[in-house]
């Protein structure tokens, strides 16, 4: 009998434990992530494509370490030794054309690594700090940069060549006399006084004269004065260099106030100037070797460099001039054989993207490709201000590959240089991602959104276009690292409910993936994690928008609703992977155990969709990105029996800006939000971000003035929390400080705010997470929870 009831009474605790394991609460699921386990990152493979690299932490570190994993033993995860770790070449090196040598630079030390013998050999010790070798078109020859210069070695002779001379600072002026007037007053009275004196200085600057009379010519050299110089290279055929010059503005910046600095006293961050500051100026130069001497590229006969952009018609009482438009030019991309040179330039509006060939010996572009965007110019694979994206070269020296959102999605192209012919690619209604050539060049590596918005497949494809071959099965997000010797791809892989894992699968279409990893901890696995679903609801204006569903059981439904939005403005969370919110994702689960429903919305402004997608917030954030928070509500009200009268609303950053026009625009919709981190108004936030998608405030003011949450408190019902941490240097705590003034001023009712004096944008500290998402969750019970 005494037997009976103590093993009854293990069940029951058992049972009791498993149960209590699969409650949520906000204690849980803020505190360290490291509860959840520990999952792979940033994949790498050695030269040969036998080990598989990755960070990961299996022991609870303060920091994750390199690990390996080895093909012939799949099983067994190491952790790289230190002196392993070194010995790696690093992702930078560049590789010869036989793929079988690279070349890199470690301090001082020039490099090449042999990949069949897995051998490294110091070529050159050149003592000072050196960077960004590569190997020229005769591969004998390795350039590199030290300082602001560069040097070329010669690997048959072993003679090293300083090819540039560019200097920081002005040029001396021999002839400038800084001496004051009394100085020079002494200076002549003492020479006429004194003969010996008077007579040596004759003789010195006769010296000085028959010297400089029969003295070789200076060699040339330039001088950068204030100026910062970017993206030095130099031309395969080694006649050029060119290079970046910027010229810094220095414009008025925020201090931000930190009260808790560890010196006692409180001390202020410097941070960013506001949006409609003045940009830095940034030149793209020529250094022409034969002729001695450096000239600046023309960018003045660019086709619609005088464009005015459309918005100006809103504005018919100001003179608007067609003037010349400042533009970005990337770092040049010389062809492989040195015959051609491309070059990446926007408008520093941002509303043009030129791709143009240079002109090395006259310094002029012939532009090859003009993409024009009323909006902003962005998308996948597109890049942002100096460069970036996709760019390059085809094997064959006369083909240049980039992307476009020329169709509304972006998309892979290629171009003839030599008549100017442009062919599409990829075709269809989804987006292009990270596109790369095969070692032997026939094909391309690709992944793209065709199956699905929300999934990420990786594909290879001909190289001059035609028929994608699909690679990877797995239904989620596939990030692929393929093998040097392209044999195999390391996965990351993630579903909508499963955190990242590391996968094995030979580069066949079909393989079979493996798993390596599996890091779940055995207290995360024991909740049931939901799988929301992925919904579509129809917006006022006709558009289907995308959505994340999370629906309750039948007998804890509530009636009430949560509407999350996700920041960034320009990301994407309605997907099958893992979200990079998964604080949240945990959040909505324990609000859909508590009964409520909760919809997750990829409203416009979201990445994912394409262009128009993209840019259908310009010049009106809180229009249509508002109004498709608000159609969410009416579908959860319609189709999933939610009383209209308890719908809550929140977000962080982005979030936080569309919660506070959701209560002050939309208050009959909300009855309450949370609004964390968030802009109150946009003339007070950064102009990257902003002037692409609103102008600039002294241009375009309508476009703020019906952006920013701070014009519109009068409109505020219902319940707010607003929560900032304090030493945010990106949405500045003098955002909710100014808006709530207003609010006091206004004897507005039913707001608090909530400040974490330790915490910047993102939040660190588990406690604040925690006291955070309390203070919501309080919030939500107390006024949508009769």
């Amino acid at each position: 009998m005494n037997s009976v009831k103590a093993c009854f009474s293990i069940c029951l605790f058992l049972i009791q434990s498993i149960l209590f394991a699969q409650e949520l609460s906000v204690e849980k699921i803020m505190q360290d992530p490291k509860w959840m386990g520990h999952f792979p990152s940033t994949i790498s493979w050695d030269e040969k494509g036998e080990i598989i690299y990755f960070n990961y932490n299996p022991e609870g570190n303060p920091a994750d370490s390199l690990y390996k994993i080895h093909l012939n033993n799949p099983t067994k995860i190491e952790k790289v030794s230190l002196a392993e770790r070194r010995a790696l070449v690093p992702p930078y090196a560049d590789t010869n054309r036989a793929k079988n040598k690279k070349v890199f630079t470690s301090g001082g030390d020039l490099i090449t690594y042999n990949i069949a013998e897995g051998t490294r050999n110091v070529i050159l010790e050149f003592g000072d700090r050196i960077s960004n070798a590569r190997f020229l078109y005769d591969e004998n020859r390795i350039v590199f940069q030290a300082g602001n210069n560069l040097y070329v070695y010669d690997q048959k002779n072993g003679k090293l060549q300083k090819v540039s001379r560019i200097n920081t600072g002005n040029k001396p002026d021999e002839k400038k006399d800084n001496l004051a007037e009394r100085e020079a007053w002494l200076r002549d009275d003492n020479l006429n006084l004194l003969q010996v004196v008077r007579e040596r200085e004759e003789k010195k600057e006769a010296g000085k004269a028959y010297r400089d009379a029969t003295a070789e010519k200076e060699r040339f050299s330039y001088y950068l004065g204030n100026r910062q110089m970017a993206n030095l290279q130099l031309s395969p055929s080694e006649k050029f260099a060119t290079f970046n010059i910027i010229t810094r503005v220095d414009n008025k910046r925020t201090n931000v106030p930190d009260y808790t600095d560890a010196s006692g006293y409180t001390t202020n961050l410097p941070t960013r100037s506001k949006v409609g500051d003045k940009p830095s100026k940034i030149e793209l130069a020529i250094y022409n070797f034969e002729k001695d001497t450096v000239y600046l590229v023309k960018t003045d006969e660019l086709p619609g460099i005088k464009d005015l952009p459309d918005y100006v018609k809103d504005y018919p009482e100001k003179k608007w001039e067609a003037k010349v438009r400042e533009v970005i030019p990337s770092a040049v991309n010389f062809s492989p054989d040195g015959k051609y040179a491309v070059v990446n330039i926007r408008s520093v509006d941002n509303k043009d993207r030129w791709i143009a060939q240079l002109d090395l010996e006259k310094g002029t572009l012939k532009s090859l490709d003009r993409q024009r965007d009323e909006a902003w110019i962005a998308g996948p694979g597109i890049g942002w201000s100096m460069g970036g994206g996709t760019f390059g070269w085809l094997p064959d020296n006369k083909h240049i590959y980039f992307q476009s959102e020329e169709t509304g999605y972006s998309h892979l192209y290629i171009l003839d240089v030599t008549n100017g012919q442009k062919k599409q690619l990829t075709k269809g209604n989804f987006e292009v991602f990270d596109p790369k050539i095969s070692n032997d060049g026939k094909f391309w590596y690709l992944s793209t959104s065709e199956v699905h918005p929300g999934e990420r497949h990786y594909y290879m494809m001909p190289l001059m276009g035609g028929k994608l071959e699909q690679l990877t099965s797995m239904t989620g997000n596939n990030d692929v690292v393929l093998s040097p010797n392209e044999k195999h791809m390391a996965i990351l892989y993630s579903y909508s409910n499963k955190p990242w894992e590391l996968y094995l699968q030979e580069n066949l279409p079909n393989a079979k993936p493996k798993q390596l990893t599996d890091g779940k901890s055995e207290a995360f696995k024991a909740y049931q994690w939901r799988d929301p679903e992925l919904v579509q609801f129809r917006a006022e204006d006709g558009a289907m928008v995308p959505a994340r569903l999370y629906l309750p059981e039948a007998n804890k439904k509530n009636g009430a609703a949560v509407i999350f939005v996700h920041g960034a403005g320009y990301l994407q969370n309605v997907h099958k992977w893992w979200s990079s919110y998964f604080r949240e994702y945990m959040f909505h689960n324990l609000l859909t155990d508590l009964g409520y429903t909760v919809l997750d919305i990829d409203y416009r402004g979201s990445a994912g969709y394409g262009r128009d997608w993209r840019t259908g917030i310009y010049r009106h954030m809180g229009g249509k990105d508002l109004s498709d928070q608000v159609d969410g509500a009416k579908f959860l009200v319609s189709q999933h029996d939610v009383d209209p009268g308890k719908i809550g609303i929140y977000g962080g950053s982005y979030g936080g800006f569309i919660t506070l026009m959701a209560l002050f625009n939309a208050s009959d919709t909300f009855k309450s939000g949370a609004a964390l981190r968030s802009v109150t108004d946009w003339a007070h936030y950064n102009h990257g971000y902003t002037a692409n998608i609103l102008n600039e405030p002294f241009n375009d003011p309508i476009a703020y003035r019906r952006s920013s949450p701070i014009y519109f408190a009068e409109g505020f019902k219902g319940h707010l929390l607003m929560a900032h941490g304090m030493i945010d240097v990106n949405v500045h705590f003098q955002d909710v400080v100014r808006l709530a003034q207003i609010l006091i001023e206004l004897g507005k009712d039913n707001w608090e705010m909530a400040v974490y004096p330790v915490e910047d944008h993102g939040f660190v500290e588990p406690s604040s997470w925690t006291d955070e998402y309390k203070r919501i969750l309080k919030l939500f019970n107390n006024t949508l929870i009769d």
